[in-house]
């Protein structure tokens, strides 16, 4: 029989990958919710129109979206591991500029960052 060169992946690895994972998965999940739940509060206190509401959520979404295959690219490239903790980066300080934002053009510039930290 042949050893395969490759070493198998330990369990406990394995399972802090998936809980790692899972837990970004729903922050970014959280975060589109929370978003979403704030909007009037936001418009209260930002003082934004509905089209400013609208790219609050669609920059988020609109990033991510057209930034998902291109990730995955660079998570090839350049290891997986290294690329989720760049984007974990991203994503929280762009979650801090978002919540400190004093108006609406930051606050979807923000929303945007968060999407490419996504």
């Amino acid at each position: 029989m042949k050893q395969h060169s490759k070493q198998p992946v330990r369990g406990g690895s394995a399972v802090w990958a998936v809980v790692i994972t899972s837990a970004a998965g729903f922050i970014t999940a959280l975060d589109n919710l929370i978003v979403t739940t704030a909007l009037p509060s936001i418009r209260e206190d930002l003082g934004g129109g509905l089209e400013d509401l609208e790219w609050t959520v669609s920059a988020y979404t609109l990033t991510f979206a057209v930034l998902l295959m291109f990730g995955a690219s660079l998570g090839d490239r350049f290891g997986r591991r290294r690329l989720f903790a760049i984007g974990l980066g991203i994503f929280t300080t762009a979650s801090a500029a978002a919540a400190l934002a004093p108006g609406m053009g930051e606050l979807i510039a923000a929303r945007a960052a968060q999407g490419v930290g996504s």
